[in-house]
């Protein structure tokens, strides 16, 4: 599509809004440039979106529906299948993915009970499809080596088999477990852990002596044409042996024949009527054993049309039958009922409605993540970080400390010892401390140099006070213009008024809101960075300090990515020889990207439970990308989900503090030895002469080539058009070259054209709140800007009209 260039100038794409949709009239014809028919308009308007709608009375509950943490099976989002669910005014709906949970947190953003017990607008049923094997499952155990665990967990050694009857050692049946409470959600949590970490093969798989002994808490449905009941009255086992499969479920579960319709094209069916008679006979049982049956859709996408996605990623998969996809999609209690009408009217109805309904009203309003920060437990950690802190203080600043440090000071420890954070600084202290005593320095690197603790405290060499010149004999303090200088370090040098002493300079003025957020609640992230060599030595410090039981990897979730999803597209219409325009392509990309893959760990991140607690108070545990070899064990939830309730360290392993390791040893200098304003080591980025080198003898125009972050000919070119000449200039450059559309298109297009200055352009998220704070935004009004931006967000009418009245540009 494209806008005549006339008409474009009174069209804002803004206005153009993903998810919304639009009515154009236009001219289509071929375009040189897409080569394709494409659509010039001449007019557009918003349309309200077509779709299904649910009319029933009394409305239906889905109990199977899959998200697309089902690993390259299931298509839509959690988001979107509860908004679709909220929408048909439905009162629940569960989530039951595919041996895995990974779904919940996303689900209890959209559905969380408020900390006043305030009810979400629909109940999520939590639960999973499992993979039920028989016996205590020993004989599942993966592979004949000792399970090896980082753990320490107990070793198992193979055991020989000896099947009990024939489906013993013949693969798994499937099985619906749903939480009716938060001790069904505990034991679901422990169940995942189990199939995952000790009888994992293929699948996860759970041993149904396993279940009995943690079922209390759970509801049991039969599943689907994978499951046990419906197999063996498909086989025509004996009516004793049905029966008494049957009396282990909660529930027993029907679904629409043509989610079934590929066992007629395989021949294990006659045809549809035998599909509409397992269903019958499965009714029948249910009336006779007093057991709830109940119909579900086994959702794998949210409408229809949505069938394609699935399509395409199955056939980039392998799977032959790919192209005859079931209609897998939420259903409306309408066409549930129309599904089951050969039941009979009050059969189907109870099918459809009543049971569900009824199974959902067993379940409490749940939130599956608890709330609060759990921090694990160090004796004294409170007074050691204050005493550390004010011991510091008093060093540098003298005793009494002047009242700007003192009131800094005082809100930082007042905040964390309130939240109960000070266990966090005494860690990273530790952490610190042992990494230089072992003669490696370390780097913090994000938000943490904006707390004058963690500076106090040796985690940090970054001081946030304003710029500010130091006596470091008699404690004169002086603050410097902070509207003048970036940082202390670009001041020039004097010596101290009062004993003639060359004085220090320190400061970067960073607030420590940006830190631990306005109300000093927010959960702080301390990330530091070790020598690559020196990684594996920190983290093992971590189970020093508190004990490896209680030590994980914290856990991420791998996705398709936009040009994964690319490549299925082009693949499944090349492999077909059908044609499929570009914008097709863009649609159909989009529909396939997310979908889980597989699961892996986090570098650096480390998550400590207190002791004494269970792992599965808060997330199962699996390890990384189901590799049952791997020593590693790590969180099942994405580690973000988590980060309110458990801590996380990052401990990541990087080049530079190596590296300085061995300049340190190859020279003799301490790196910290050096003045952040030394002139050679500045002008290194502007030309390599201090290197005893030219531009015209070797065509380098910079002397950072070898430096961090610095030697990347996108850097250098930054280097080039703004020719720094202060160490503030090189922090701005690197947030210009970290952040996501901050220089091209931006930063340097304003800088270029003189619009503004170095300190004047935005290159981190500070500035924004510094910024708004000098021209008379409030400091608390300025933070949530800054954090709406930092977000996505975007600006709120009433943040705009508070920076029109402080006379922002």
């Amino acid at each position: 599509m494209f806008i005549d260039p006339e008409r474009s100038k009174r069209f804002n794409t803004d206005w153009l809004t993903t998810g919304s949709w639009y009515l154009f009239k236009g001219n289509i014809k071929y375009d040189q440039y897409t080569q394709e028919l494409t659509l010039f308009p001449n007019d557009i308007m918003t349309i309200d979106m077509p779709g299904r709608h649910d009319d029933a009375k009394e409305k239906r509950v889905e109990l199977h529906m899959h998200t697309k943490l089902s690993a390259l099976d299931a298509v839509s989002t959690t988001e979107d299948l509860i908004k679709q669910a909220i929408a048909w005014g439905h009162e629940a709906v569960a989530i039951t993915d595919h041996g895995v949970v990974q779904a919940f947190p996303e689900a209890m953003k959209r559905a969380k009970v408020g900390s006043d017990g305030k009810l979400p607008p629909i109940k999520v049923i939590y639960g999973l499809e499992g993979y039920l094997i028989e016996g205590d499952g020993v004989q599942f155990m993966a592979g004949a080596k000792r399970k090896k665990s980082r753990k320490k967990a107990e070793t198992v050694e193979p055991v020989t088999p000896e099947p009990k009857d024939d489906t013993e050692g013949k693969g798994s049946w499937h099985i619906i477990l749903l939480a009716k409470d938060m001790k069904g959600i505990r034991n679901l949590y422990k169940l995942v852990t189990l199939s995952h970490i000790n009888y994992f093969y293929k699948k996860p798989r759970i041993p149904r002596a396993e279940l009995e002994k943690h079922r209390e808490g759970l509801i049991i449905g039969s599943a689907c044409e994978a499951g046990e009941l419906y197999q063996q009255i498909l086989k025509q086992a004996p009516e004793d042996v049905i029966e008494g499969t049957a009396r282990f479920y909660d529930y027993l579960e029907i679904q629409p024949i043509m989610n079934n319709e590929f066992m007629i094209r395989e021949g294990i069916v006659k045809d549809a009527e035998s599909l509409r008679e397992i269903n019958r006979k499965i009714c029948a049982l249910g009336n006779k054993l007093n057991i709830p049956v109940a119909a579900t859709g086994d959702v794998h996408f949210l409408n229809p049309e949505d069938e394609v996605y699935r399509r395409i990623l199955l056939a980039g998969q392998g799977y032959g039958d790919a192209d005859t996809q079931p209609p897998l999609y939420l259903k409306t209690t309408a066409e549930m009922l129309d599904e089951f009408s050969y039941l009979g009217e009050e059969e189907a109805y109870k099918a459809v409605v009543e049971a569900p309904r009824a199974i959902a009203s067993q379940v409490a309003f749940l939130n599956p993540i608890p709330d609060g920060l759990q921090t694990p437990k160090i004796e004294g950690a409170e007074d050691t970080i204050k005493d550390m802190a004010v011991k510091k203080a008093f060093d540098l600043y003298g005793d009494p400390l002047p009242d700007m440090v003192a009131k800094r000071l005082d809100k930082e420890l007042g905040s964390i010892i309130q939240y109960g954070y000070a266990v966090l600084y005494l860690i990273a202290h530790k952490l610190v401390k042992h990494s230089n005593e072992d003669g490696y320095v370390v780097g913090s690197r994000g938000s943490v140099g904006s707390s004058f603790v963690a500076f106090l405290t040796d985690i940090t060499e970054v001081n946030p006070l304003p710029p500010h010149y130091l006596c470091k004999e008699c404690h004169t303090i002086h603050f410097g213009d902070d509207t003048l200088y970036g940082c202390g370090a670009d001041m020039p040098d004097r010596p101290c008024p009062h004993c003639g002493c060359w004085m220090s300079k320190d400061g970067f003025n960073i607030p420590f809101e940006v830190f631990l957020g306005f109300e000093g609640d927010k959960v702080p992230d301390i990330d530091l960075n070790f020598s690559g060599e020196y990684q594996t030595q920190a983290q093992k410090y971590t189970e020093t300090l508190f004990g490896a039981k209680n030590v994980f990897k914290a856990g991420t979730i791998s996705t398709i990515a936009d040009k994964t999803a690319y490549g299925f597209v082009k693949n499944y219409f090349a492999d077909r020889k059908l044609p499929i325009r570009d914008a097709e392509v863009e649609r159909l990309v989009q529909g396939c990207a997310g979908v889980k893959r597989t699961t892996g760990q986090h570098p650096g991140g480390i998550v400590v439970l207190p002791k004494g607690d269970e792992i599965t108070n808060y997330t199962p545990v699996q390890h990384p990308a189901d590799d049952v070899n791997s020593e590693f064990i790590t969180t099942h939830f994405e580690y973000h989900a988590i980060d309110n309730c458990l801590v996380k360290l990052d401990i990541l392993g990087h080049d530079d503090p190596t590296i300085i390791r061995l300049l340190e040893d190859l020279t003799g200098i301490k790196v910290r030895s050096i003045p952040l304003d030394e002139p050679k080591v500045l002008s290194l980025f502007t030309g390599p002469e201090a290197l005893g080198l030219s531009k015209d003898e070797t065509g380098i125009e910079t002397g950072s080539l070898g430096l961090p972050e610095f030697g990347t000919s996108f850097v250098r070119g930054m280097l080039l058009d703004t020719q720094p000449g202060t160490f503030a200039d090189l922090v701005r450059i690197s947030g210009f070259s970290h952040g996501t559309d901050v220089w091209l298109g931006n930063a340097k297009d304003i800088l270029k054209s003189g619009q503004g200055t170095m300190k004047e352009v935005i290159a981190a998220r500070d500035d924004i709140m510094l910024f708004l704070i000098q021209t008379g935004v409030s400091p608390k009004h300025a933070f949530k800007i800054m954090e709406q931006v930092r977000k996505g967000k975007g600006l709120k009418p009433d943040d705009i009209a508070a920076m029109e009245e402080a006379g922002v540009p």
